[in-house]
């Protein structure tokens, strides 16, 4: 194998390795999103159900007024009775008095009613808060283990990104200008093997003389059809044998 061959696959695998890291440092932003998201889905779920009990106490809140209300129409429709002396006024007050012991004894029902949708939405509201507790807990654990192991890709990236340009600079300045550009173009399968008579990048049928350029170490090989650069080994030779 060309030593060029030989430093381009080094510094191939290091590329590999450092666009990998960055494949996954890119991934970190997003998942500390989604779960600072999930933690937002639960606080909104808790003040919703907050507020639903904030509507129940302010509906019953009201029918305590109305209640309120009608028992002081009873007090003033009781005095007025009193004081008439007609009979048909007389049970017209009686009449009104009814009517209000009526809708007092229907606004009631409709407290007993709220104060049992009070009590489960004030359910709803304990679950939810201990849902969102339990939930912080995960995902503050989870950020500070992202945070941890961003922490890490870092320092691993910033180590195999010091002597990257050591590794590049053995290697010819043509060369490595192909190399560069493949690199942007291709991602990291720059250098392909040669498998079964086809090119390791594209899988396109190669001709003979581009396999026995490859063999013949003299010089470098790219495929006819996608540039990238052939390499040839001799574990290779039964694959195209077959």
């Amino acid at each position: 194998m060309l030593p060029v061959i030989e430093n381009l696959l080094i510094l191939q695998d290091r590329d590999r390795k450092i666009l990998t890291l960055l494949d996954e440092l890119a991934h970190i932003g997003p998942e500390r999103d989604s779960l600072r998201s999930s933690l937002s889905s639960n606080k909104a779920a808790l003040d919703a159900a907050k507020q639903k009990v904030m509507h129940l106490e302010s509906d019953r809140k009201k029918l305590e007024l109305d209640v309120e209300a009608k028992k002081l129409q009873i007090e003033k429709y009781s005095i007025q009775q009193f004081q008439t002396k007609k009979n048909e006024e007389f049970k017209a007050f009686e009449h009104e008095i009814a009517t209000c012991k009526g809708i007092i004894l229907t606004l009631d029902d409709q407290q007993i009613e709220l104060m049992e949708q009070i009590e489960t939405a004030q359910k709803a509201v304990a679950a939810a808060n201990k849902n969102l507790a339990d939930s912080k807990k995960v995902v503050d654990s989870r950020i500070t283990d992202i945070g941890a192991r961003e922490g890490n890709l870092n320092k691993e990236l910033a180590e195999l990104q010091s002597n990257r340009d050591e590794l590049a600079e053995v290697i010819e300045e043509s060369t490595r200008s192909k190399y560069d550009r493949l690199l942007k173009q291709k991602g990291q399968n720059v250098l392909v093997g040669i498998q079964h008579g086809v090119c390791g990048g594209c899988h396109m049928q190669l001709s003979r003389s581009i396999i026995l350029g490859c063999q013949g170490d003299q010089e470098i090989v790219t495929c006819p059809n996608c540039n990238r650069i052939l390499y040839y080994t001799r574990d290779m030779d039964l694959a195209v044998a077959d």
